[in-house]
């Protein structure tokens, strides 16, 4: 009896220390909660009354933000909003509204903006992609007032890909003086550039492409001294090139191709020593290539066809250009003979002299340049015989072209005839094949092996893989890294896609997790143009020649693309 009274007191001893074992874990457990919420720190009911109401402008009403907890900043955070500490509290730092991501903030087709948006004075980034949809069923225009509030606070601003976005860009948005990015990227935007653009003097990148913007383009962008990327292409900007860019000397980008700039190329733009990459094709241009374009010793593409440019090419020292990869002077009304001096560019993958009146011989040497890949001197009135290799026609294949000039005699008719397997076309990645990236650091490869070579109309493009697929996609598919009704798909090893038009084209593996770790690809086909009447009365033979160079190109070369992730963007 006694024993059992012994072992009855024992149970209930150890019952009440587990009891107090389990109270002082949860006393433990709440206490380190309460330290942790509040050291986290709450979002003032002010701020977050403006950030719901700002996003239900643009993603609907019927969005409340009821699964944040405990607050728009906490452990359940919107997907595109950033916040930062001030005083203890939470304040939002960056908003940035597309779809971006599978659980990003995705606008409605009534989106817009609400004067909330104005009420978050903290914001350094914002951002809209694929937003506002129709120009014509909820046409919306950038808000005309307010931006003064972001003066000291707002280093980006990007609009992308939103043909719904009407109208002008507000010269208000000169207030931005702490703006260190602005990109207005493929909208539906017109009317001219203002001039208090001038005044964002900390300004790094400046993209406004793919809009309608007209007019010429303003003196006071020359005073955006830290400048690294300028891009205006595609636009209808007018008048001739500011003298006030030649004050851009940090410059490493400059694109105003696709434009109707005329005029001659200042004497200015020598002093853009840094550039790497200048694209003035597409314009109006005139007056022959200015000698100050071999004082740009950093330059790596050259890009000036499609200009009525005329004169000769004797007039610039090419050798001085050593770190030149890509010159582009097709459909440029130019005459006389090609100089020496371009056998010395010994960077050289890409050199289009095609579409023009060139004479004379062709040197030998242009074959023996160590890292040529694509030679065009088609369509000129070049005599003589040509004297390249047989390797030579087999390595170039359909990236060499040299006919209608009819009084040259050249080997490549007969060598395709002979062997008959001349490559006709690229094969992604080289030696990689199509395959995952093996380190973060190469996540960019096959961009970047797009950047090094330049393609025409009716070029293909061969994907070698093992377990893999090709899929051809939407640009907001490529974006999302999936896509339920792909373009294009290949799944058997050996995939062939033929570029058959001018412009973008996206790529992706249609392997789970593939396309997220880099296996992805972006290649651009500059649009033909026809040869451009020359000031020099060209022949009308040449006017009448056709063909035109079309290049692979990202988000920009590598050195670009380094620039843009620097800075946020690709």
């Amino acid at each position: 009896m006694g024993r059992a009274m012994r072992k009855s007191v024992w149970t209930f001893q150890m019952f009440v220390r587990f009891v107090c074992v389990i109270v002082w874990l949860f006393v433990l457990c709440k206490g380190q909660e309460d330290m942790m919420s509040s050291s986290i720190g709450p979002m003032k009911k002010q701020e977050q009354e403006a950030l719901f109401s700002a996003i239900q402008g643009f993603v609907g009403n019927s969005w409340n933000g009821s699964d944040l907890y405990p607050d728009p900043c906490g452990w359940t955070p919107i997907q595109g909003v950033s916040c930062d500490l001030y005083d203890g509290f939470w304040y939002v730092t960056a908003i940035k509204v597309g779809p971006v991501y599978d659980n990003s903030l995705r606008c409605t087709r009534r989106a817009g903006f609400t004067h909330h948006l104005f009420m978050l004075k903290h914001l350094r980034i914002l951002s809209f992609f694929n937003c506002f949809f129709s120009p014509h069923k909820n046409p919306v225009r950038i808000p005309t007032s307010n931006w003064e509030i972001f003066t000291n606070t707002l280093q980006s601003l990007e609009f992308r890909s939103n043909p719904g976005l009407i109208g002008t860009i507000p010269n208000t948005i000169g207030y931005l003086k702490n703006l260190q990015s602005l990109v207005i990227l493929h909208n539906g935007l017109r009317g001219e550039l203002p001039p208090e653009i001038g005044n964002l003097v900390k300004l790094r990148r400046l993209v406004l492409a793919g809009n309608r913007f007209v007019g010429r383009i303003p003196e006071s962008f020359g005073d955006l001294i830290e400048l690294l990327i300028i891009d205006l292409s595609r636009n209808k900007v007018s008048g001739s090139l500011p003298l006030t860019f030649g004050n851009l000397t940090s410059l490493l980008k400059l694109d105003l191709s696709n434009n109707m700039l005329k005029g001659e190329l200042p004497a200015e733009i020598g002093r853009l020593r840094n550039l790497t990459v200048l694209d003035l094709g597409s314009n109006k241009f005139s007056g022959g290539l200015a000698p100050a374009l071999e004082q740009m010793v950093s330059l790596k593409d050259m890009v000036i066809s499609n200009n009525p440019i005329g004169g000769d090419l004797n007039g610039i020292q090419w050798q001085k250009l050593k770190e030149l990869e890509v010159l582009d002077l097709s459909h440029m009304g130019l005459k006389g003979e090609i100089p020496e001096s371009m056998t010395e560019l010994k960077m050289l993958r890409f050199l289009g002299l095609n579409n023009n009146s060139l004479s004379g011989n062709v040197s030998p040497r242009l074959g023996s340049l160590p890292c040529i890949t694509s030679l065009y001197v088609y369509g000129n009135n070049l005599t003589g015989k040509l004297e390249f290799s047989e390797g030579f026609y087999r390595k170039m294949g359909k990236r060499f072209g040299a006919w209608d000039n009819p009084n040259l005699c050249h080997l490549q008719g007969a060598l395709m005839s002979e062997t008959g397997n001349f490559p006709n076309g690229f094969e992604v990645g080289g030696d990689h094949g199509w395959v995952v990236p093996k380190a973060k650091h190469d996540r960019q490869m096959y961009n970047q092996w797009a950047s090094q070579n330049r393609f025409k109309v009716d070029d293909t493009v061969h994907f070698k893989f093992k377990k893999d697929s090709v899929l051809v996609v939407s640009e907001e598919e490529y974006e999302k890294c999936h896509s339920a009704h792909p373009l294009f798909f290949a799944n058997d090893g050996d995939g062939v896609f033929k570029l058959d038009r001018p412009g973008l084209f996206y790529f992706i593996s249609g392997a789970a997790g593939h396309c997220e770790r880099g296996q992805k690809m972006i290649v651009k086909v500059i649009e033909p143009a026809d040869p451009p009447k020359s000031d020099n009365n060209t022949t009308a033979d040449s006017s009448n020649k056709s063909g035109a160079t079309a290049m692979a190109v990202v988000s920009s070369p590598a050195v670009v693309l380094f620039m843009l992730s620097f800075f946020g963007v690709l």
